[in-house]
């Protein structure tokens, strides 16, 4: 039987040094469920390394946890990277940390990057300044993930920095990609300005959050059987009956 699933698909944790430190995996879980939300993908900046943690809690509030990333390529594109299970994920963290450039990081500058347990307790901080690009290309990166069992969705794909189009002006019509994340806010979707190969892809849109207060702003709504990763590539593919049913953007219908 097929039901409606509400998923914000791009949240981070504590961990990316750009978030709020509010981010804990508890208050994490405790929004998503007063937002309403079935199911929520946790994508840090380059590491995965406070996924099991939201997952853990998850699992026990009813919540589906993604565990994910949001990976930097080469050429400076977001890209989210979901996975099926905890397990995989893990993997693709220690493959990511070996194409990390080895900056250390400056907390003063971008801020601490702590890794935490469930309830947000400080079990140490990153060093490795998370923010950087690794030394994959976009090609690279998606062929790697999905070797993983994994998925790649752009973020913000028509944002005007660190997206597909600010980076190449437009979306390589051989990249066969499941889905495009939208940017928040109307001014690019009105333009009409990417048109060609990106309509036919199909759009979610999601709160890209880096508070508390972000989570659940917007989200994407799935008609699918249960919420895991392959039921999101069923309703990406329109398959089962499987599909999207609507995106919203605090409040509003997104087209």
């Amino acid at each position: 039987m097929l039901k409606e699933y509400r998923a914000d698909l791009h949240i981070h944790t504590c961990l990316s040094p750009c978030a709020s430190l509010d981010l804990s995996p508890l208050k994490i879980v405790e929004r998503a469920r007063m937002e309403r939300l079935d199911m929520i993908a946790i994508t840090d900046h380059n590491t995965a390394k406070n996924v099991r943690a939201v997952m853990q809690l998850g699992g026990e509030g009813g919540l589906k946890v993604i565990p994910g990333m949001e990976v930097q390529t080469r050429e400076e594109i977001h890209l989210l990277a979901l996975f099926p299970d905890g397990g995989s994920v893990a993997v693709w963290d220690e493959e990511v940390y070996r194409h990390l450039p080895d900056v250390k990081n400056d907390p003063e500058v971008f801020g601490d990057q702590p890794i935490v347990d469930p309830e947000g307790n400080i079990l140490r901080f990153e060093e490795r300044l998370l923010i950087n690009s690794l030394d994959l290309s976009l090609e690279e990166v998606k062929r790697r993930v999905e070797g993983g069992g994994g998925l790649i969705i752009p973020s913000h794909f028509d944002k005007g920095s660190y997206s597909l189009i600010s980076q190449l002006g437009l979306i390589p019509p051989d990249l066969e990609l499941e889905a495009l994340e939208m940017s928040r806010g109307m001014e690019v979707r009105q333009s009409g300005t990417f048109a060609d190969p990106s309509h036919s892809i199909p759009r979610i849109i999601s709160s890209d959050a880096h508070s508390l207060e972000d989570i659940g702003s917007a989200y994407t709504g799935f008609l699918m059987a249960e919420p895991t990763l392959e039921e999101l590539r069923l309703a990406f593919r329109g398959q089962g009956g499987r599909r999207i049913t609507r995106r919203i953007d605090r409040g509003v219908t997104v087209l």
